[in-house]
């Protein structure tokens, strides 16, 4: 193997795509909670994004048999045979173990939330997903760590903005999962997964689940303005409540459209449309303020 074909199966290993948006999640929120370190700012990331390859990758061993019967994941590293599980096993406790020391170096609530997120998302969120839908509920806790691990990076306090933030992503993973298990439900089947709210699949009634949290959405992402007479939001003003509210509205019509159809391509589209939303109202958040 070239060493050029290695780094490709380390970052399929490590999901690096999917690790660079968890850890622009947490750089979100610590600019919203006002950090200016560059310092800090390299070792949230770097940091974050190395406990995020160690999840990624301790899921791709836990799941390695189940893989192999997945079309989207018969050619991961393990499964493909270009890396090995003890390799696999090494590649995650270095990247955990230098992580976590390198949130540790901003401090001990980052370091330790990181932790949490490890051991929620590989031992209780991974071993769920073959045996019940209430695996999304479980998989959204670490899922909405982020933002808030990188308020507590700039604050070193659980104090009500990491909550904030912390909860409109743990709203936005459920419409966001599920749109991902609609696409991906039947190739999800071949490997023991259901994954969709309902046990009827791809119905009205995962459908309409989908539809409801989008419009809870909503309220959730507004949280920052109906909360500017708090210190920590004082300056969060009209631009958010005008483009947090356009945004869900937008949102919320690609799922009544698949509420409607329920149709793969309107599924796939709500995806699409999660991907872009999530970035957008955090970022959003962080402008709105520094015009504040």
């Amino acid at each position: 193997m070239t060493i050029g074909e290695k780094i490709k199966a380390y970052i399929v290993f490590t999901k690096f795509r999917l690790a660079s948006l968890v850890i622009l999640s947490a750089l979100s929120g610590y600019l919203f909670a006002d950090g200016s370190s560059g310092k800090e700012i390299a070792l949230l990331m770097i940091g974050g994004l190395l406990v995020t390859a160690a999840s990624n990758g301790s899921n791709q061993i836990w799941e390695r048999d189940l893989d192999k019967l997945m079309k989207r994941t018969e050619r991961r590293p393990i499964p493909k045979g270009s890396m090995t599980v003890n390799e696999a096993y090494v590649v995650v406790i270095v990247c955990l173990v230098v992580g976590t020391y390198m949130l540790y170096l901003i401090n001990l609530y980052s370091a330790l939330l990181g932790l949490i997120a490890f051991i929620s998302y590989v031992f209780m969120y991974t071993p769920m997903k073959r045996v019940s839908p209430w695996a999304v509920l479980v998989g959204a806790f670490p899922g909405a760590i982020p933002p808030m691990l990188g308020a507590i990076a700039a604050t070193n306090d659980f104090g009500l903005l990491p909550g904030v933030l912390f909860f409109v992503q743990f709203m936005w993973q459920f419409p966001h999962f599920w749109a991902i298990a609609w696409v991906l439900h039947d190739d999800y089947k071949s490997g023991g997964f259901s994954l969709l709210p309902s046990t009827s699949g791809r119905s009205k009634n995962s459908a309409f689940q989908i539809l409801a949290y989008s419009l809870a959405m909503i309220p959730f992402s507004l949280l920052p303005w109906v909360l500017n007479f708090m210190p920590e939001f004082s300056a969060i003003g009209n631009l958010t409540l005008f483009v947090a509210s356009v945004s869900g509205t937008i949102f919320f019509l690609y799922a009544f459209r698949l509420y409607g159809t329920l149709e793969h391509t309107d599924a796939r589209k709500l995806m699409f449309a999660s991907f872009v939303y999530l970035p957008v109202i955090q970022f959003l958040y962080v402008l709105d303020k520094a015009m504040g």
